[in-house]
């Protein structure tokens, strides 16, 4: 990963703090280190709005905004719809990839997972930018 910027922003999407909390453990191990989280989709949002962002790393299944939804709100902000995303789910299920493809995903984690899968899909990602 040594094109990858370690110091850019991330934003970290997760309903459950445990989760959270794992995925900015993870992307420490892989020595990226200005990483925000938002409890929720609404949350990200707000966050969005506030910080500029190089990375959004969501869950997909959260209450109140779905990660699907917050996808679709980044993609359809035209300050916002740049932003690389990464989606992650509990669920491998074909129509969650093709709806989550169609609405602009950069790439997509199912769990489990380690960091060197997350180091594998930020470089994918980010592949040719």
């Amino acid at each position: 990963m040594s094109k990858i910027d370690l110091d850019m922003r991330i934003l970290v999407v997760d309903d459950q703090v445990t989760m959270t909390r794992i995925i900015k453990n993870l992307l420490g191990q892989l020595k990226f280190t200005n990483i925000d989280t938002a409890s929720d989709g609404d949350h990200a949002i707000a966050q969005l709005r506030k910080h500029r962002y190089s990375l959004v790393i969501s869950d997909w299944n959260m209450e109140r905004v779905s990660g699907l939804a917050l996808l679709k709100h980044v993609r359809g902000d035209k300050d916002l719809c740049d932003i690389p995303f990464i989606m992650i789910t509990a669920e491998s299920k074909v129509d969650n990839i093709v709806a989550a493809k169609a609405s602009g995903v950069s790439n997509y984690i199912v769990k489990p997972f380690t960091a060197a899968t997350l180091q594998s899909k930020i470089a994918a990602t980010f592949k040719g930018k």
